[in-house]
């Protein structure tokens, strides 16, 4: 079953002055990769410069390699550096996500 993107809370609606976790493996997550771009860009632009955001990604997508970094390549070119940092004992994984000054 799909889910409306607008159906969907965001991950964030708060500018965020520090460093901070955004949380991409909740079960609408796991059934939409669209949704889990749409949300990683959404906490990237929730991220003051300066800061870094973790984006935890559902396992079932696969390595975010795959499909995560070319999305943020695509956005955000030189705004952003980005590297894997692990894959959580659940399955997940964590991209970290530097937005530049």
């Amino acid at each position: 079953m799909s889910v409306s993107h607008d159906d969907v809370e965001p991950v964030t609606e708060t500018a965020h002055d520090n460093s901070w976790s955004a949380n991409l493996e909740k079960p609408h997550h796991a059934e939409d990769r669209e949704l889990v771009l749409a949300h990683a860009r959404d906490a990237v632009d929730h991220t003051v410069p300066g800061n870094h955001v973790n984006l935890v990604t559902h396992g079932d997508h696969g390595h975010p390699e795959t499909y995560l970094f070319g999305e943020l390549d695509a956005a955000y070119g030189d705004e952003v550096e980005y590297e894997y940092v692990e894959q959580c004992g659940c399955g997940g994984h964590v991209t970290r996500v530097h937005v530049q000054d």
